[in-house]
């Protein structure tokens, strides 16, 4: 059976549409650092995703190719990730998209060392004839956070923080945004495919005990 990290850990990846604690351990992941307006056509962000695809599908085929990989089990893609924060303020505002900074980001399987990773981009590099070098072998602890899934349109996520926002004051936490802790966005859904109302992005904030 092909292993589905959707499916494994729901927890993580289908919560529900009303915010919730969650403690988030370490998780490898392929990342692209950049800045600027994710909708623009020729930008850093759309650059970034072929890089994170292009590693993401040379780790999952390289049984096919001749790689050997101790603990190799075929498994399904994770969904695309970001983290996103602006300078000089805390969360995001949404109005200035051109002042985002991200990390744009997709999961690897616990099979993937910092060995495997750095063949991946070697092989990805060489068969794509294309500089993947800008991809790195990251490792994220989110810790402690609110959690909720927004199902819409992205320019109408502010809608959902507000929840998010109410319910933890309730619960007697408060955000922790910083220089390690980010606004965190799951793509659930691809918005080449689904129409905008139907869009599924799980919303993910630090927080801490006030």
């Amino acid at each position: 059976m092909v292993f589905d990290y959707k499916k494994e850990y729901k927890e993580f990846y289908i919560p529900p549409k009303k915010p919730g604690l969650i403690e988030i351990p370490e998780i490898n992941y392929i990342a692209v650092r950049g800045k600027g307006n994710p909708n623009e056509p020729e930008g850093e962000y759309k650059t970034a995703i072929q890089l994170l695809y292009g590693i993401a599908y040379t780790i999952k085929m390289s049984n096919k190719s001749g790689k050997e990989i101790e603990g190799y089990f075929p498994y399904v893609v994770p969904p695309l990730e970001g983290l996103w924060w602006q300078q000089g303020i805390e969360g995001i505002d949404y109005a200035h998209k051109e002042r985002f900074e991200w990390i744009s980001m997709i999961r690897l399987p616990e099979f993937v060392t910092k060995e495997v990773f750095d063949w991946a981009v070697i092989e990805a590099s060489e068969k794509k004839k294309s500089d993947f070098s800008k991809a790195e072998f990251y490792a994220y602890r989110e810790g402690l956070c609110v959690q909720c899934m927004h199902i819409g349109s992205y320019d109408a996520e502010p809608e959902t923080v507000a929840q998010m926002n109410a319910y933890m004051k309730e619960q007697g936490y408060e955000q922790d945004f910083s220089e390690t802790r980010f606004h965190h966005e799951i793509y659930l859904s691809d918005p080449r495919r689904t129409k905008e109302e139907r869009l599924r992005t799980v919303i993910r904030h630090p927080v801490k005990p006030v």
